[in-house]
């Protein structure tokens, strides 16, 4: 019961997280039409990055590693813990934008290069359900259709350049998150492997007060390097 109740407190916190949001970015969609397909208290955080995965969700990913079903914001994260688990990540599926319906990576067609912001990544690749589809994005926010084999091996040769940037930008966030841990938050002696769970365990907890969507991404980021 208890379990359940944190689940349904922390839906409610992400709506209203992701309201706030909505229209500011192009990968954010209502709450009510994402898809969560991974369980427990941190379901709504990127697996890898911790990331609201609502907030990302266009660019989301779903695949099954060592048996686990996990969620990524980003084909990034998705190549990250492949790499990390040293395993081939199983039945990948990607959201589409045109439909935000989850479907099969290898029937997508992508835009890789587009004008809308990627996530995780200096170069956008977003996913379609038909080629029509893709193209009509394509024509309209330039980029390359292609196919997932592409879009892998372009995130791939991404990926160097692209960590840089995200170390970068999580050592200022991680340093940002001391000074709001130190001002809003209850202090607790524990240690975590992911963001995301450290997140979970943040809201869950009500280790801090009033946290918007970036403050609680950087004390999450805090908790797992200090």
């Amino acid at each position: 019961m208890r379990n359940k109740f944190i689940v349904s407190f922390m839906g409610l916190l992400t709506i209203g997280l992701v309201t706030l949001l909505n229209a500011a970015m192009f990968q954010t969609v209502p709450a009510s039409k994402a898809k969560l397909l991974q369980t427990g208290e941190q379901k709504y955080f990127c697996n890898v990055c911790g990331m609201n995965l609502v907030m990302f969700y266009k660019t989301n990913y779903a695949a099954s590693v060592n048996g686990q079903e996990k969620q990524y914001c980003s084909l990034h994260c998705l190549v990250e813990d492949r790499d990390k688990n040293h395993a081939d990540p199983q039945n990948i599926k990607v959201v589409a934008a045109d439909t935000l319906k989850f479907i099969d990576a290898k029937k997508a067609y992508f835009v890789v290069g587009s004008s809308k912001k990627g996530t995780m990544s200096m170069v956008s690749k977003y996913a379609f359900s038909s080629l029509n589809a893709a193209s009509k994005f394509a024509a309209k926010f330039g980029g390359e259709v292609t196919d997932f084999n592409a879009a892998i091996e372009a995130a791939k040769e991404d990926f160097p350049k692209d960590s840089h940037m995200i170390g970068k930008k999580q050592h200022k966030m991680s340093q940002m998150g001391a000074m709001i841990y130190e001002k809003k938050c209850t202090k607790i002696d524990k240690t975590f492997d992911s963001v995301a769970k450290a997140k979970a365990f943040v809201v869950s907890k009500k280790v801090c007060k009033d946290l918007n969507p970036k403050e609680l991404q950087a004390v999450g980021l805090y908790l797992i390097n200090r």
